[in-house]
């Protein structure tokens, strides 16, 4: 199977909605699936722009029935890579380059309002994380298992996330009190300078700027630096996005394993690029 990049089109209308799928994109697809080509690890398939060898996928079919496409499946374009993988193929992601500088890939619209975007990465998540899980199991190599452990802790990383805002709230309300009420001052601080605690903050302080630091390249390099400065504070918004989308496909997922809900794909609505 090959894949090209996709690379959404920039909405100026939902500058930080859409846009943040600018920046997830571009890092996914500059940095991440190149990563895990080059450890051996299984290619996901984005769904567009990808091409299957027809015996693969006969093989696929065969193994399923006689259907290649399983319509159960919530993300069925991200389980072909792995499915490709595991009969022995190859899966790569295509970079070709343009002769303007640029990379032969998919352009598209992305959802630009809050509701549409929950719902997109929902079905995302409950489908990679959760009903992925029940389907695939934890199969291949370490390296792939470790990508697996990388795509469904996306769950648990996006809603520790907003308890990580909540600190950060605290933290600050506490810089407040002691600057306007200075015997604030003489209580012992949250955090006491030179302990374990204070260099793991300063650790993961560094980490985080040269993840941001990261993505505002890819960014960059694909969009302009006008959407690389955007990227920083764009972040806070993907984080909030994808914490709705996990607690919503937690909840999903609760339902359909109680039998309270039938397990359905919530597809996206696309649009098309105007003249």
């Amino acid at each position: 199977m090959v894949q090209l990049p996709v690379i959404p089109l920039v909405d100026r209308g939902s500058r930080w909605i859409s846009g943040h799928y600018l920046d997830e994109f571009a890092e996914n697809h500059l940095k991440d699936v190149v990563i895990r080509e080059g450890l051996g690890a299984a290619v996901p398939s984005a769904g567009v722009a990808c091409a299957i060898e027809r015996g693969v996928l006969g093989r696929i079919a065969d193994a399923a029935g006689g259907r290649p496409f399983d319509p159960a499946c919530l993300t069925e374009d991200y389980e072909l890579g792995l499915r490709i993988k595991r009969l022995g193929g190859r899966t790569a992601l295509a970079r070709v380059a343009r002769a303007d500088g640029g990379i032969v890939a998919t352009r598209e619209h992305f959802p630009r309002d809050l509701d549409a975007a929950v719902r997109q990465k929902t079905r995302w998540l409950l489908g990679i994380a959760l009903h992925g899980w029940d389907r695939l199991g934890w199969q291949g190599s370490w390296v792939d298992r470790l990508m697996l452990l990388r795509d469904r802790k996306a769950i648990v990383a996006a809603l520790l996330g907003i308890g990580g805002y909540g600190v950060a709230v605290l933290v600050l309300a506490d810089a407040a009190m002691v600057g306007m009420v200075p015997v604030a001052g003489l209580f012992a601080p949250l955090v006491e300078p030179g302990s374990a605690l204070d260099w793991t903050l300063r650790f993961t302080t560094a980490v985080l700027l040269w993840r941001l630091t990261v993505r505002a390249g890819c960014t960059t390099r694909v969009h302009g630096w006008r959407e690389g400065v955007r990227s920083a504070p764009r972040t806070v918004i993907s984080n909030w996005i994808n914490a709705l989308a996990a607690w919503r496909a937690v909840q999903r997922y609760a339902a359909i394993r109680a039998g309270r809900e039938r397990l359905s794909s919530d597809k996206t609505a696309h649009r098309f690029p105007g003249p």
